[in-house]
């Protein structure tokens, strides 16, 4: 069976954790591509500044140009609405049957899950990777899934990953402040946000 990563998210901006994240998770599962997918309209988000959705595919299409184990997909930006995951996994199940698709995501969203919208059917479609960082005590989480939601039962990964400590929010403060951001993200990805004039008059 081939296996296909998932790393949704708002990638606003894209940054080095995300890669990481997605590099690790391809390696320890054997993933055979991981597919990056921006968020189209954030269903859980309230932010208002979020940057326009072909901004940040942009953004993550330079982020992962040097990758070819890494594409990206459009499929949430072009749907009307709010981006739900369980509309996304359905598409994504049809375009890619032969495949067995695995989601990334943090920990601290995988926490989640379980209110997202028709979560029982979301658990049928993919398998979850939750990415935390290295020393993240993981067991209480998991042991609470085996108790309260066996259906999730074998569904639910966890995975240790450096660099997890980098995040969007902080990087937007750190423009907004004239703070350096060098090395955070990749440099096209930095100079894309230098030349749009992004996060500096949020």
């Amino acid at each position: 069976m081939h296996k296909l990563g998932i790393m949704g998210g708002t990638f606003d901006p894209i940054h080095y954790g995300h890669l990481v994240a997605a590099e690790m998770a391809r390696g320890e599962f054997n993933l055979n591509k991981v597919l990056f997918i921006p968020t189209g309209t954030p269903p859980h988000k309230n932010r208002r500044d979020i940057s326009a959705a072909e901004l940040r595919y942009e953004m993550v299409e330079r982020a992962i140009q040097d990758n070819l184990a890494f594409d990206s997909s459009a499929v949430e930006i072009e749907r009307k609405g709010p981006s739900y995951t369980v509309e996304t996994l359905r598409i994504l199940r049809r375009a890619w049957p032969d495949h067995e698709l695995y989601f990334i995501t943090g920990t601290d969203a995988l926490r989640e899950i379980f209110s997202w919208r028709e979560a029982a059917e979301i658990l049928t479609l993919t398998h979850f990777i939750g990415a935390a960082r290295p020393g993240f005590e993981a067991s209480d989480f998991l042991l609470k899934v085996q108790h309260e939601h066996p259906e999730a039962q074998g569904r639910i990964h966890h995975l240790e990953v450096p660099a997890l400590a980098i995040s969007s929010t902080d990087i937007r403060s750190r423009v907004r402040h004239g703070q350096p951001i060098r090395y955070l993200l990749p440099e096209p990805v930095r100079l894309f946000i230098q030349q749009n004039g992004l996060y500096a008059g949020n």
